[in-house]
Order: structure tokens, then C-alpha cells, then sequence
């Protein structure tokens, strides 16, 4: 069965709030923008995942909440997993393997550096850097979201705000 994993990082954040929690940095103008125009470019493409999981993070969930309203993305397919906050890659894998068979596709909104090696596991040419707002699509075939390494690769994309 085919899966397709969509790997977002948060778009840019904002440094002008001295002070603030790092969990509690917003998006600078730049993200806001570019998560609306990522957004849109992967809508175009008919690219858009079935559930959304975020980071509790204000950039990463902000990033998320843009993305989805532009996606249509229904309330009930769209959650918050305090795991993807400062996540491991063993943190994402098994956020990722709890997932119902039934999903068929699925983003995680999250964070550097984790999120770079974490789709660099899927990608032949890996990253440097996944970019903010950068968007990795790994599609996989599979009969479940436990387990799934590079073998299980079909195909993968990659695209962010930077690449015209």
C-alpha cells in the first residue's frame, strides 16, 4: 500500500522578542509568507496530506495551522504532539508508528536538526539543511507507518520557498 510522509519544517521564525521561550517564538512576516506559499505550491500539485501532526511550538504549529487552512484540512485531522518539540529521530519513528494503517498520508511539522536526519533516512541525495518551510515528501510502500526505512522508498520530494 502506498504511503506518502510529508516532513515540514517550521517556516522562519522571529528573534525580536527578547526574553520569550524558545517554545513560544512566533513566525517572522518571511514565515508567515512562506508557509502560505508553500502551502499553495504543494496544492497545485494536489499534494496534501490526510493528518496533520505539530510540534506544540508557536512557529511549528503556526506553520502547521497556515498550511492547513489553505489545504482544507479538517479539525479532527489535525493534532499537536508534544514529542515533536525537541524530538530524536527514535521520537518521530515512534510518533510516526502509533499511526493507524488507515492513514494513508501524513505531515509532521517540526524541528532542525532532527528533522534534516530524519528525512535524510529516506533521501539518496541528502541535506545539508532542511530549510525553513522546506517540505520533504517521502512516498512509500507499505503496509503500515512501523518500520519504515529507506527500502520502503518509492519516490521523494523535496521543496522550499528558496527553490523556484
Amino acid at each position: 500500500m502506498e504511503r506518502k510522509l510529508f516532513i515540514v519544517r517550521h517556516a522562519k521564525s522571529s528573534w525580536d522578542h527578547e526574553g520569550l521561550a524558545d517554545i513560544d517564538r512566533p513566525l517572522a512576516n518571511r514565515g508567515l509568507r512562506n508557509a502560505g506559499e508553500m502551502a499553495e505550491r504543494l496544492l497545485v500539485k494536489k499534494m496534501v496530506p490526510q493528518l496533520l501532526l505539530s510540534s506544540p511550538a508557536n512557529r511549528a504549529l503556526n506553520t502547521a495551522l497556515i498550511m492547513s487552512k489553505i489545504w482544507g484540512t479538517r479539525a479532527e485531522n489535525f493534532q499537536i504532539h508534544e514529542t515533536l518539540y525537541d524530538a530524536s529521530i527514535s521520537d518521530i519513528e515512534q510518533v510516526i508508528a502509533g499511526l493507524p494503517s488507515d492513514i494513508k498520508s501524513l505531515a509532521i511539522f517540526g524541528h532542525n536538526p532532527s528533522f534534516t536526519a530524519y528525512a535524510n533516512m529516506f533521501l539518496k541525495q541528502r541535506l545539508d539543511n532542511l530549510p525553513t518551510a522546506g517540505v520533504v515528501i517521502v512516498t512509500l510502500e507499505s503496509k503500515n507507518w512501523e518500520g519504515i526505512v529507506r527500502k520502503n522508498v518509492k519516490e521523494t520530494y523535496v521543496d522550499y520557498p528558496k527553490r523556484k
